[in-house]
């Protein structure tokens, strides 16, 4: 069983209230999601290709990440959900922005950039959850369609930390 703390609207934790993996989040709660975009030193970014098992199963996310565990702050989540997700241990991890998702998820997603020069071959996949992986440029991660990118959320990001 997976278990979450729970968050009001501002990002406040609320002591002492846990949510369970699966449950019906309460109207008015969120739980904490980490996404990481990850741009190599030269400049590439890291696509990750969803099981076909999963929800948008096929389409390729420009980030990773999931839901943070009871108890782990923003950056500790990102840093295992990147690591799970890709075996790239980060070394650089900043936090470029937040979104809050009232309605259909119930979330809070805090946002991060992790720059490396990991051996882009060296990449890992998470069994059950990514099947490929693929680097790519700022521009065509940017002309990417809305039928082959899980959320264009990450294109907007992308687009916003690389403005003068």
């Amino acid at each position: 069983m997976e278990l979450w703390d729970a968050y009001d609207k501002d990002f406040q934790k609320i002591a002492g209230k846990i949510l369970v993996r699966g449950e019906l989040i309460p109207q008015g709660l969120y739980h904490l999601v980490c996404d990481i975009i990850v741009r190599h030193a030269d400049g590439a970014y890291l696509l990750m290709q969803r099981d076909p098992r999963k929800p948008w199963g096929g389409m390729w996310e420009a980030t990773a990440g999931g839901s943070a565990l009871a108890g782990e702050t923003p950056l500790e989540c990102a840093a295992r959900e990147l690591r799970e997700e890709t075996g790239i241990v980060a070394t650089d991890l900043t936090q470029v922005g937040t979104v809050i998702d009232p309605e259909i998820q119930r979330a809070i997603y805090v946002e991060f950039l992790c720059v490396t020069d990991w051996d882009k071959e060296a990449v890992t996949l998470q069994e059950g959850e990514t099947v490929d992986f693929r680097w790519v440029s700022r521009e065509e991660l940017l002309g990417m369609e809305a039928d082959q990118l899980v959320t264009q959320r990450m294109q907007q990001f992308i687009d916003e930390l690389n403005r003068p």
